[in-house]
């Protein structure tokens, strides 16, 4: 039957050349024919008969031509509604409220002929088959649909554009042929109608249009002129593709998995338009789905990482593990970006802060940077080690087999230590994470309702002051490396304070909801963590003061005393104290590079401007003196030409014109 093709390409013909009235006139000299050749016309001066447009199923199965009789009956209602719409839209006052009855009328007419029809081909007798009914359906809703956006009743309207738009979506992927003309009407009638609808109900923007018209068929009752059971209409979407009202997740866009396999609870393959998100024992009810989806993503990308590290366990190295925690983080920066896509959205359609709606999204904002940021703190404590950094790891020891190409031999057994350069490298970069989790803690308290949480803020303090004590740590080890024990036992007895002081505070919030056995890391330090850096902090506080008596116990020895006093030539200026000059300490040796004093540079360049006397000798200089020698003495002395000197050379006439040509 092509109901779909027959009132579409009717359209484009019609208003290629003309308008909605020209589409009328020419539906009438069409339904006039149709009507002879059914012999239903009405004959000149004869009474109207109203039976006529009635047809039956067994009618239809004999001849499509009264298909095409109910197509015309109610396309030609619907172009005389579009004709006095498009008449009225150009005035100032709008259209009024007459001309909006009588627009109405006419679509409301148009949605009865066309669901007249729909109510025919569901018979068997029709001959329809199951595309021909599906559209069916979606043409009566479509116009069940446009006479409920004339009248702004917007639920209704939402209700049928949705059962329109899942019907041809699924006929589009069904029917390879003529999936354009399906695509075309998606995309230029329905999904802007279903935006605008959605937008007068005071939908998110942000919602998928899958998700709001499965929950505009969910809501529905029997409101939807394409069928009197929307739940029926959704059954035969579903037969034809399953997907159509099922979109997946960024995380399950490959369809290898669904979130009902990967996590308890949710939808398979299905994000779930609502979603209860719990944040500092606040329940929020997150509406956005695009939100719900990036959350339930979220869950599902934690699922994954923490069996890639269970099945890992001990073999994986700190950076693979650190690695595997990429897509967590770029699936948690996607929920921070959907929450403040949606509070613009909100900001830009003049909500106010006090909204309850925007109330909650910025509850589920800080909600995605706080779980953002301990997923990157939690990264930077499994790239420090085990226990956050507090043991030392060895590196690779390097034996002789090593460099000799691996080739065994008897030195092999004899490894050498890690050299102190590699150490001192690996601490500073754990005191470089160290600093990147303090200033991500920063940007926790920074988050808005952080504050206010006085608990919270306890917690963050805590935290804070356990890696200030592990950064002291680190560096105090850095010292002890380099023969600083004075140094290295003050850092560590800072470090045992500040672990001191956050110990109560970390284990009166250690609510014990991760798990003890999981290997995931975030922002929560447990008490298991802080006793163990507590304890190893107390018995380096006394190897280091133990270090520190020994050193101040042990007399200096003379190369040592030497090594930290300066040389005799160093100290010219200085009278020796005592009296007594050190004479095997009079310069320094071996010798080494070291600053000297030079003159400036200034004083060369300047040397190019000063003019001196001798710089001129014989020049400059002679008419000089010899006008001070006549000055003085009152004669003219004539200076003896000198045989040497050549004559002046006289003065040659200037040439005039260009390049002293011709003159």
């Amino acid at each position: 039957m092509d109901i779909t093709q027959f009132v579409v390409s009717s359209r484009d013909k019609a208003l290629l050349y003309g308008d909605y009235s020209t589409y009328r006139t020419q539906l009438a000299h069409r339904l006039l024919n149709i009507r002879k050749r059914l012999r239903v016309a009405t004959r000149h001066r004869g009474k109207y008969n109203h039976n006529a447009n009635g047809i039956k199923a067994e009618q239809v199965a004999e001849d499509v031509s009264y298909v095409r009789l109910q197509l015309l009956t109610a396309e030609r209602a619907f172009a005389q509604a579009m004709a006095m719409k498009a008449a009225h839209a150009s005035n100032k006052k709008g259209i009024t409220g007459h001309t909006r009855s009588h627009i109405v009328s006419r679509l409301d007419k148009a949605a009865k002929y066309a669901a007249h029809l729909s109510d025919v081909l569901q018979d068997e007798a029709s001959g329809a088959s199951d595309g021909d009914r599906l559209e069916a359906r979606a043409y009566a809703a479509l116009l069940r649909g446009a006479a409920a956006f004339e009248k702004q009743a917007w639920e209704l309207c939402l209700a049928n554009y949705a059962a329109v738009w899942a019907i041809y979506s699924a006929l589009s992927s069904a029917t390879p042929t003529r999936a354009d003309i399906f695509r075309d009407l998606l995309t230029d009638t329905l999904e802007p109608s279903l935006r605008y609808a959605a937008y007068q109900l005071k939908m998110p923007r942000s919602k998928p249009i899958p998700i709001i018209a499965r929950e505009a068929l969910a809501s529905a009752k029997n409101n939807v002129a394409a069928t009197p059971d929307p739940a029926v209409l959704v059954s035969s979407v579903n037969k034809i593709d399953p997907s159509i009202l099922q979109p997946k997740t960024a995380a399950t866009a490959d369809g290898s998995e669904s979130l009902e396999s990967a996590a308890p609870g949710t939808v398979g393959g299905v994000v779930a338009s609502t979603r209860t998100l719990t944040w500092r024992s606040r329940e929020v009810k997150i509406e956005d789905a695009t939100i719900a989806s990036a959350w339930a993503a979220l869950d599902l990308a934690k699922a994954r990482l923490e069996a890639q590290l269970v099945a890992g366990g001990a073999r994986m190295a700190p950076k693979d593990k650190a690695a595997a925690y990429d897509d967590v983080l770029t699936v948690s920066q996607d929920a921070v970006d959907a929450t403040k896509a949606a509070i613009d959205d909100l900001r830009n359609e003049g909500i106010p802060q006090s909204d309850p709606n925007m109330q909650l999204l910025y509850i589920a904002r800080t909600a995605a940077n706080y779980e953002m940021i301990s997923d990157r703190i939690g990264r930077n404590r499994v790239l420090t080690g085990p226990h956050d950094g507090a043991v030392v790891q060895a590196g690779p020891s390097v034996t002789k087999a090593s460099r000799n190409g691996g080739k065994k031999s008897k030195a092999q057994a004899a490894a050498r230590p890690e050299a102190p350069g590699r150490l001192l490298a690996r601490l500073k970069e754990k005191v470089v994470l160290y600093d990147g989790t303090l200033q991500s803690l920063e940007t926790v308290k920074e988050l808005p309702g952080v504050a206010a949480d006085v608990e919270l803020s306890e917690q963050l303090d805590a935290t804070a002051k356990y890696f200030v004590a592990l950064k002291a740590l680190a560096i105090a080890r850095s010292h002890s490396l380099t023969g600083n024990a004075a140094n290295a036992l003050a850092l560590v007895k800072h470090a045992h304070e500040q672990v001191t002081e956050a110990a109560p505070g970390l284990r009166a919030t250690d609510t014990g909801d991760q798990k003890k056995d999981s290997p995931l890391r975030n922002i929560s330090v447990s008490s298991a963590d802080v006793q163990f850096l507590q304890d190893l902090l107390q018995a380096e506080l006394q190897r280091a003061r133990a270090l520190v008596d020994i050193e101040k116990q042990q007399p200096l020895s003379g190369a040592a005393a030497k090594a930290g006093a300066l040389a005799l030539s160093e100290t010219l200026g200085e009278y020796p104290q005592g009296g007594a000059v050190d004479l095997e300490n009079i310069v320094t040796y071996p010798p080494r590079i070291q600053a000297m004093p030079i003159k400036p540079i200034f004083l060369d360049i300047a040397w190019n401007y000063i003019d001196y006397p001798s710089k001129t000798a014989g020049g400059a200089a002679a008419p000089a003196a010899a006008k001070a020698v006549s000055s003085s003495g009152g004669q003219t002395a004539a200076p003896a030409a000198s045989p040497a000197t050549p004559p002046p050379a006289q003065e040659q006439p200037a040439k005039r014109g260009w390049f002293g040509f011709k003159r």
